[in-house]
């Protein structure tokens, strides 16, 4: 039995331009909801991780950490599927270049998400 068969179901695709627009224009709230969504569907996906309910408590909390975590959960992830993973807990050092770090970060984990979820049959990222 594969890795793969134990996993659960991939996540949804989101608009890299889209996520960064709409947390811009939230002043940031769209980032809590973010956290939650790819929280959850990391846990799901994976059958492990922290989840979406402890993601948003973090990143309302103290938002720099989730960058890591989020980033490291993602490493695992691709690993566990036999993958080299574009990001790693090192990614959320972006978080130290104000403004453009975070637009980095994104893109980075968006994009590595984005990549995952479509290689498992998800639809391509159109929407939040």
């Amino acid at each position: 039995m594969g890795a793969t068969q134990t996993l659960g179901p991939p996540g949804k695709g989101r608009s890299i331009g889209l996520v960064i627009l709409v947390s811009i224009v939230s002043f940031g709230i769209w980032i809590m909801v973010w956290s939650f969504q790819n929280g959850e569907e990391l846990k799901k996906h994976n059958r492990t991780g922290l989840g979406g309910a402890i993601y948003l408590i973090l990143t309302v909390v103290f938002a720099p950490i989730t960058m890591f975590m989020v980033a490291d959960e993602i490493d695992k992830m691709y690993t566990a599927s036999g993958k080299k993973s574009p990001v790693t807990a090192l990614t959320g050092l972006w978080v130290l270049l104000p403004l453009i770090g975070n637009i980095v970060w994104y893109v980075k984990v968006q994009g590595a998400l984005n990549d995952h979820w479509e290689s498992l049959g998800a639809a391509p990222a159109a929407g939040l």
